[in-house]
């Protein structure tokens, strides 16, 4: 029941923020200069034991690709519905995701993490490319990433 409520606080701060105390956050993520075809990228949310809570973002067309976003999929169980109206084109390396959302204030400060799973086809991928807590003091700081995505900045 946790979970559900805490998904649909999450749902709800992404669909309806005039109904739920929300706050824009942009969330900036930079892809590393490489060659070869763009990046699909996975934005989903994790709460303090791990467990998956919603996506926020997925960065990528094709969703033969996301089974590739292994943490992602592993922990959303794959779910397209999850993800309907979540998506945008993949990334070319070297160029940045930048997407505002609206979360909800019960997000920050208060154990949950932003996890980003990136894959390239046919070239890897690298599931928790980035983990960051989801904190106000933590806006405004890159974290680096650790193989597709170059660093990761939140802000509000």
């Amino acid at each position: 029941m946790k979970t559900f409520l805490t998904a649909l606080t999450l749902t709800t701060a992404l669909t309806v923020p005039a109904i739920a105390l929300a706050k824009p956050v942009t969330i900036t993520a930079n892809v590393n200069n490489y060659y070869g075809p763009p990046a699909f990228l996975a934005l989903y949310v994790t709460d303090s034991a791990g467990r998956y809570v919603g996506s926020l973002w997925m960065a990528g067309g094709r969703s033969r690709y996301y089974e590739h976003l292994s943490s992602w999929y592993r922990a959303s169980g794959g779910n397209m519905a999850d993800i309907n109206g979540l998506t945008g084109a993949s990334v070319g390396p070297g160029q940045q995701l930048k997407v505002t959302l609206n979360l909800s204030d019960a997000l920050f400060d208060a154990g949950y993490s932003l996890h980003v799973d990136a894959a390239i086809e046919g070239y890897g991928e690298s599931s928790d490319d980035v983990v960051v807590p989801i904190s106000t003091s933590g806006a405004g700081k890159p974290v680096n990433g650790r193989y597709i995505v170059s660093d990761l900045e939140y802000n509000m």
